[in-house]
């Protein structure tokens, strides 16, 4: 909440990150203190302490090789104009030489 997209990838940029475009970035979350507001799924699992049910039943803990994260969000108040973002889409795959 303190730097602006542009001052974290310049951050990243003069710090020799190969950051390129179509590059996903964490630049953390923004949780609050009870279990509907956690921001990330290592805080939902507590570190991978505490499985998170799925919708089909499956328990996980972390991603796994193959997920799909689709990232989206839109912020409405009354008054005001909607603003938002397009769909991020990543795969999660093996590190090379790993599979």
């Amino acid at each position: 909440m303190y730097w602006t997209v542009a001052q974290m990838v310049t951050h990243h940029s003069v710090n020799g990150c190969s950051l390129q475009p179509g590059d996903l970035f964490g630049s953390g979350t923004l949780s609050g203190s009870s279990p509907d507001s956690l921001g990330s799924l290592l805080e939902i699992t507590q570190g991978g302490k505490q499985p998170l049910e799925l919708a089909n039943g499956e328990k996980r803990t972390f991603l796994e090789d193959g997920d799909e994260i689709i990232l989206k969000a839109r912020c409405r108040r009354d008054g005001y104009a909607s603003i938002g973002f397009g769909e991020c889409r990543g795969r999660v795959t093996a590190a090379a030489g790993m599979a």
